[in-house]
């Protein structure tokens, strides 16, 4: 695999201890500061970047990577409160943990962002409206503000990955999963080693033309 240089560099990675954020945080190979934080509490995000700046030096990095998919059900017939969990951790958590950086970035006017969204904010999925709806909106969101700071120097970018075969794949119903992998023209999942490729290169200074963009790595599955 190529290498990436984060010599000097440091990242902080959420969903780092498992799946792609764990691949991410290998391939990366920077200054990593490990602790526990609920993403969906944006007081708790706000302390803790203050501490891993002050820790670590310097934030060259973001990636955000922390998730859940909710049930599998209908949206006439899911339940409000798994609803707002989904909701609370995908889109809100993405929202805090930029609103925490990104100032910590402008005072050295340097830094690059990558929100990790889905195919699915897309497509949206069939019986996951929640977990849809909450890519949708990281997508949004990172279009927003790596308009916001374009003219500085960081930025933002997402990926809209198909389907990645994780412990996350638990928390899904066969026949989801079936449906998903019945989407990708390649025939398979995606690996976490090849996700975290393109956002290693997404987080160096060689990506210096690239801000609010998407980046698919479904398969061949997205369409635009």
């Amino acid at each position: 695999m190529n290498q990436v240089d984060f010599h000097n560099r440091a990242a902080v990675i959420t969903g780092g201890a498992t799946g792609i954020g764990l691949a991410i945080a290998q391939t990366l190979g920077g200054a990593t500061d490990a602790r526990v934080v609920d993403v969906s509490d944006a007081a708790r995000v706000g302390a803790a970047a203050i501490e891993t700046a002050s820790g670590l030096g310097r934030i060259d990095a973001l990636v955000c990577s922390a998730g859940i998919t909710g049930p599998n059900t209908t949206t006439w017939e899911y339940p409000v409160d798994a609803w707002r969990h989904v909701i609370d951790v995908n889109l809100n958590g993405v929202f805090y943990c930029n609103h925490a950086i990104v100032p910590l970035m402008l005072k050295r006017d340097y830094g690059r962002i990558v929100n990790i969204a889905s195919v699915a904010g897309k497509e949206g999925n069939p019986n996951a409206p929640a977990y849809s709806a909450s890519k949708a909106g990281v997508i949004g969101l990172t279009k927003s503000l790596g308009k916001e700071l374009a003219k500085t120097g960081i930025r933002v970018n997402c990926i809209t990955p198909a389907a990645v075969r994780t412990a996350i794949f638990d928390q899904m119903t066969p026949a989801h999963i079936e449906f998903m992998l019945s989407k990708i023209p390649l025939g398979r999942f995606g690996h976490v080693e090849e996700i975290a490729a393109l956002v290693a290169w997404l987080c160096t200074e060689d990506c210096s033309f690239s801000t609010g963009a998407v980046f698919d790595l479904s398969g061949g599955r997205a369409t635009y």
